[in-house]
């Protein structure tokens, strides 16, 4: 699965977002399988597509969700306490909650791929020191 940050998610649906195009050809260019995200990028999702679109922009998050072309990540108690670590390591980038969230969930799920359209995840590393592959 491919991490999916607030911004793709808000893209894919907003077609007037400034993102929109990219994110659907990076979209079409990712493996056949559904996208993973948390609940942090979910609620930060679903509040930009209110302001962008109302809840019929919403309704199509939850579609996707529903579809099971989104899967949402229940994040741990270990992974919440991690999330806390990176924002503070990252307090001068800063590092949003959401972010944090993705970081966390690819050091305990192994996941090496972030689809976002936020650069700060070219200054992230994982526990280990490796970088996020970023899509697109």
């Amino acid at each position: 699965m491919t991490l999916t940050d607030t911004g793709p998610l808000v893209a894919l649906i907003n077609t007037v977002d400034q993102h929109h195009a990219r994110c659907a050809a990076a979209l079409a260019a990712l493996p056949a399988e559904p996208l993973l995200t948390s609940w942090p990028c979910f609620t930060e999702a679903m509040h930009l597509l209110w302001r962008g679109g109302g809840y019929r922009y919403q309704a199509a998050l939850w579609d996707m969700y529903r579809d099971g072309r989104l899967v949402l990540h229940e994040l741990t108690a270990a992974e919440i306490l991690r999330m806390t670590r990176l924002m503070e390591r990252y307090r001068d980038t800063p590092m949003a909650r959401a972010d944090a969230s993705l970081v966390a969930a690819a050091e305990t799920l192994g996941l090496r791929r972030v689809f976002t359209v936020d650069g700060q995840f070219y200054v992230y590393r994982l526990g280990d020191g490796s970088a996020l592959a970023v899509v697109p």
